[in-house]
């Protein structure tokens, strides 16, 4: 039996004109015993038309998609589009609020967390009120990531394979008219527990992408980002294009990650030493970094190899790893 969400707002979805105001989730504390986490909202509706659900912050510490967001809540009013756009720009508040992946209230982790659960602990909650009552509104989705503070990437969108060919095809449509410079399918999916695993069990045009990573804000990605989050809305039909373009479409190149064999993991706990660069197109076989063991200068590292060509779009930002770490992730041309 599907249980209601406990998450109660003052947002009236259906209403016409522009809404900024919170999702209150109860969470009862030492300090509040009736106390609530107000989670931030915006709904901008004007007339009939498409419903586009952004959102970031679901990871915390990854900041580009936050500030695009919180910037085009500022910036959009009812007169801008035809339809109705729902942003969410900090999901996971705790996490966001902590600069941190996970939630501190309960470790959890919002992109591990979907479908959620209506009488869970806060994260739980989120992605359940998120599946329940935002997703079925939508027709459109984009979720912002940037990498978070463990991880560096080649700015990109990306969409995830669903398995339903329509329901693809259109994602693919919305991910070049993003028009970012790289775009990504994710076409091994294990993973049913994330964000856009969700979005497209509901049948939404989702869009994903990592717009940075190590944990600050990148000027490039952030410009990047918020023009193609408008180029999405474009797409989408909820904003009329401008009658004349800034600039053309630059093209993009399509890549894909198809298997875990584009994943480099430690095997060994020590100090991870990077020798290639991000961005760098390597060959199977090549070395991905050297693990050092300080607390055993006389042991002679562990290579790291990739095992198979391609471009890597993704490395480890921390120095310290431990056995099961990711240290680079290659992405390879469709």
């Amino acid at each position: 039996m599907n249980q209601p969400s406990m998450i109660f707002t003052d947002i009236d979805y259906d209403a016409q004109g522009k809404q900024v105001d919170w999702l209150h989730l109860p969470h009862s504390v030492n300090r509040s015993a009736y106390g609530a986490i107000a989670i931030p909202i915006a709904v901008i509706r004007n007339g009939d038309g498409p419903t586009v659900f952004l959102m970031a912050g679901n990871h915390g510490d990854e900041y580009e998609g936050q500030i695009t967001l919180a910037k085009l809540i500022r910036e959009l009013v009812p007169e801008d589009i035809q339809g109705r756009v729902i942003i969410l720009p900090a999901a996971n508040l705790p996490a966001a609020m902590a600069g941190a992946r996970v939630s501190p209230i309960d470790q959890g982790n919002l992109n591990r967390a979907f479908p959620g659960d209506a009488q869970g602990t806060p994260t739980w909650a989120i992605a359940h009120y998120i599946d329940s009552v935002l997703y079925p509104l939508a027709d459109y989705h984009h979720d912002l990531h940037s990498g978070g503070s463990s991880l560096k990437y080649v700015p990109f969108c990306s969409m995830r394979k669903s398995g339903e060919a329509a329901l693809d095809e259109a994602s693919m449509a919305a991910l070049r008219a993003f028009d970012a410079p790289l775009s990504l399918v994710w076409a091994y999916n294990p993973e049913g527990r994330l964000a856009g695993a969700a979005a497209a069990r509901r049948g939404l045009v989702s869009l994903g992408g990592e717009f940075g990573g190590g944990g600050d804000v990148n000027r490039a990605s952030l410009a990047m980002l918020e023009q193609g989050v408008r180029n999405f809305l474009h797409f989408s039909g909820v904003m009329a294009k401008p009658q004349q373009s800034a600039a053309p479409q630059r093209g993009t190149r399509l890549m894909e990650v198809s298997s875990r064999e584009h994943y480099v993991y430690a095997r060994e706990a020590g100090l991870l030493e990077p020798v290639v660069d991000l961005g760098a197109e390597v060959r199977e076989g090549d070395l991905a970094g050297m693990i050092h063991f300080v607390d055993n200068p006389a042991r002679a590292p562990e290579p790291c190899h990739f095992r198979r060509s391609g471009m890597v779009v993704c490395q480890r930002h921390f120095g310290r790893v431990e056995r099961g770490d990711c240290v680079a992730h290659l992405a390879t041309d469709c």
